[in-house]
């Protein structure tokens, strides 16, 4: 058995999906009965512990989508760790052979093998700062569950005020 639209109390998603111009037409009490504090107790108590189940589902939402951003931002780092040491080893080896012999004067390969290792080392540092940025807080922050936790204390304040000042 369902409960006529008229007369079942709206929860606060509901509330918040009507139009401002639409929302003076809403009965609260079945048609122009007043309500009694009880019965509005009742019904902020009710919406007041949906809300919450929402905000901690939301939030349990927000927090998998952060650990997800964690997994892949580790991924990244051990990618770039991973081809710093062994994906450029053989290229390095063979650079430093080729700068010593043939682009050097007197065979110098230490000079070869010193120019390597920068180059090599701005690699591996682009790969972990990528991957260092991938993680920092910012991207992990639950800034949604934050902005509707602020939008339903509005909300609560608001019921709260109106409900007073019409009883």
């Amino acid at each position: 058995m369902s409960i006529p639209s008229e007369a079942r109390p709206i929860s606060p998603s509901e509330a918040r999906s009507i139009p401002p111009s639409e929302a003076r037409s809403i009965p609260t009490a079945g048609r122009g009965e007043s309500r009694g504090f009880g019965a509005l107790l009742r019904d902020l108590a009710d919406g007041s512990a949906s809300l919450v189940r929402g905000e901690v589902r939301l939030a349990r939402l927000e927090l998998a989508a952060a650990v997800r951003g964690l997994a892949r931002g580790t991924a990244f780092m051990a990618i770039g760790a991973v081809m710093a040491a062994l994906g450029l080893l053989c290229l390095l080896t063979a650079f430093v052979l080729v700068l010593g012999d043939q682009w050097l004067p007197h065979d110098l390969y230490w000079l070869a093998a010193l120019i390597v290792l920068v180059l090599a080392g701005a690699a591996a540092a682009w790969f972990g700062l990528r991957g260092a940025k991938l993680l920092s807080p910012d991207k992990l922050a639950p800034d949604q569950t934050a902005a509707t936790l602020q939008e339903d204390k509005e909300w609560l304040k608001q019921q709260l005020t109106s409900g007073a000042t019409s009883s």
